[in-house]
């Protein structure tokens, strides 16, 4: 999904293995994973990791596979070219809000979202357990919709969400749904960033509560 503002391309490539001994995260996705329009810190991975190192967990900054405006389709292109090195500790997923902006069919982003998490799963080394699943957030309530067909937005965000969802708990994987907190900023602008499209830090920093549990019972 874009805006009015110009995108700046903020995919980062994968290095290779770590030698330092740290946790690592890889984060695939789109403007929702690389936080567009907030600093890099905010984004919901560093937040998660920042939270993270009370329990004296050392992870590394994320490695990010994620572009403001990818489809599935994108992604898959984009981890193929990039070819990261796994394994990583940590793999998280959210796409689809740019299947749904550009009315992509929910057939295919079915096939295409399986075949993300399929490759999410071998990055993690085929360990299951390290990766996380994000729902599509609901941009109808953010001040760039309001010209749009809000009512519609949201049943088809719902749609792609049930498919997404589906497909994550028939592989046994953790799926983490924030969707409902994302339409909490239809009454609280401070949940939005200055774009007035992508989420905020103080929004990021719920979703990034939310993984703090899970992911703390996996590499402890």
């Amino acid at each position: 999904m874009t805006h009015t503002t110009t995108n700046v391309d903020t995919t980062v490539t994968v290095d290779t293995i770590s030698k330092t001994g740290k946790h690592r995260w890889l984060a695939l996705g789109d403007s929702y994973t690389i936080g567009e329009s907030v600093e890099e810190l905010q984004r919901f991975p560093a937040q998660a990791i920042s939270l993270l190192e009370k329990y004296n967990l050392s992870i590394e900054a994320p490695r990010y596979i994620a572009t403001t405006g990818w489809t599935t389709e994108d992604l898959l292109t984009a981890i193929t070219a990039q070819n990261p090195q796994g394994p990583f500790d940590i793999v998280s997923l959210l796409i689809g809000v740019n299947d749904q902006y550009q009315q992509r069919d929910t057939n295919g982003y079915g096939e295409r979202f399986t075949e993300c998490l399929e490759k999410a799963i071998a990055l993690a080394g085929n360990k299951k357990e390290h990766v996380f699943v994000l729902s599509i957030p609901d941009y109808s309530v953010t001040p760039f919709a309001q010209h749009l067909d809000t009512t519609q937005i949201k049943k088809e965000i719902n749609e792609f969400n049930v498919i997404n969802k589906a497909i994550t708990l028939s592989f046994n994987i953790s799926y983490t749904d924030i969707t409902p907190f994302t339409r909490e900023a239809k009454n609280d602008a401070s949940l939005i960033a200055v774009d007035g499209l992508h989420p905020s830090k103080k929004e990021y920093a719920k979703w990034a509560a939310l993984l703090e549990p899970q992911i703390k019972n996996i590499l402890r």
